[in-house]
């Protein structure tokens, strides 16, 4: 080969990389909504309180629910539509009933992430978590409203590089600190009645909730607005996005089993008194002096959360409005209405929040076992239009994904039930 052919080969291997970076950025916001609630707090308690036992469940949960969240970018980049344009295709009722869910998991979800931020805050800013939480919200309006998108999209890489980066070297470091327990320690079981509210809590927000997957087809749409993004493009971005949020639950889930598993210590359901034990897991692998530089990044992290989760759910809010009142007219932007739709998404969370009145714990868990309760209607609705006869065959799912895909509904049918049954007869 001459050097003339390797310069031109070199120059379209380069060029090809560049494309697929900038192509990037509806999976990494959909990392970013993720690596949340269910990252810092599910898989660190699972850690924390059962060791290893849980991080296989965490795996196949990821596995078994990937067709469903995989809908977005597939239907998207298959047709130049959303997946609310796929609901109404089929009938307004499934719109309907996808916007009905979405809007009470899109409050549910804006308090989780809010709280936490909070909490996370109440490491810098010796407020009341209330107040914090409205200052929270109130920025993330500022962000979206001032900067939209593009702000969105850069910021977003930045801080989950950030967040990947100091994770996977605490966990590296905890393996140098790890204590051996006691002989006559044992492992607390997951699989007792008791914990049935907290495995369910922690399956539901893992990797997040299953209506996300609405928001990436929204995100990706509006991605192909500032640059041109090919299927193969916007698959490469979700599934290293997925993927990564895969291993970093993984990796919490180390870091909590690692330094807290078998210490005698528990996580407390004070907001503030949470985000201290959390950012001390870091802290004592990584040194004292590191302290006040991962409480930065752990909160830059939900903070980020807290941003693509009011824009994503008050995307699909405004969409969804639009498609039901003209189903004749494609939805293309965001409306006049989106900045309202945010108020009152942000309004209602913080409602909700006063309503716990700072005990993160317990609103985080109420908030997965909401959205666990809701995402088999989700994926159900994921799994017909992606199997359904107005896409065509080559772009439906195959005999793999749909064998997956039932699954994943199999799973989340069963333990929906079970949760109903824990909480009537047993709980009660």
């Amino acid at each position: 080969m001459t050097n003339s052919h390797t310069q031109i080969l070199s120059r379209h291997w380069t060029q090809q990389l560049s494309d697929s970076i900038k192509a990037m950025g509806p999976g990494m916001l959909m990392a970013a909504a993720a690596v949340g609630a269910s990252h810092l707090v599910s898989s660190t308690r699972a850690g924390a309180e059962f060791g290893w036992q849980l991080a296989w469940v965490i795996l196949v949960v990821n596995l078994l629910k990937y067709p469903f969240f995989a809908a977005g970018p597939y239907y998207t980049a298959a047709t130049g539509e959303s997946l609310l344009q796929g609901y109404l295709k089929q009938g307004r009722g499934y719109l309907w009933l996808f916007t009905g869910l979405n809007v009470i998991a899109s409050v549910a979800s804006t308090a989780g992430v809010c709280m936490l931020t909070a909490a996370m805050l109440t490491q810098f800013v010796p407020l009341p978590i209330e107040l914090l939480a409205f200052l929270v919200l109130l920025t993330s309006l500022m962000l979206l409203i001032l900067g939209h998108y593009s702000l969105l999209d850069r910021l977003t890489k930045v801080i989950m590089f950030a967040l990947t980066l100091t994770t996977l070297v605490a966990a590296a470091l905890a393996l140098d600190h790890v204590k051996p327990l006691s002989r006559d320690f044992v492992s607390t079981s997951p699989w007792e009645w008791a914990h049935v509210g907290f495995l369910v809590a922690m399956m539901g927000w893992m990797p997040a909730p299953i209506e996300i997957s609405a928001c990436n087809s929204l995100w990706l749409l509006e991605k192909q607005k500032n640059a041109p993004v090919t299927k193969a493009q916007a698959l490469l971005d979700f599934n290293l996005g997925y993927i990564l949020t895969a291993l970093l639950a993984v990796v919490f889930l180390a870091l909590g089993a690692l330094v807290m598993h078998g210490s005698g210590e528990h996580f407390s359901d004070s907001g503030a008194k949470f985000a201290n034990q959390l950012i001390s897991l870091y802290s004592k692998v990584m040194g004292s002096e590191s302290q006040y530089l991962i409480g930065l990044v752990a909160f830059l992290c939900i903070f980020s959360t807290t941003v693509t989760v009011v824009d994503g759910y008050s995307r699909t809010l405004d969409a969804a409005w639009q498609l039901l009142r003209n189903p004749n007219i494609p939805y293309t932007h965001a409306s006049k209405k989106l900045t309202a739709i945010m108020l009152s998404v942000s309004g209602l969370g913080l409602l909700l929040i006063l309503f716990f009145k700072g005990a993160l714990l317990p609103l985080l868990e109420f908030v997965m076992i909401l959205a666990f309760m809701s995402t088999t209607i989700f994926a159900w609705l994921n799994y017909r239009l992606m199997t359904s006869q107005q896409l065509p065959e080559a772009d439906r799912y195959g005999p793999k994904m749909k064998w997956l895909s039932w699954v994943g509904l199999a799973y989340l049918t069963i333990f929906a039930m079970l949760f109903v049954y824990w909480y009537v007869a047993i709980k009660a």
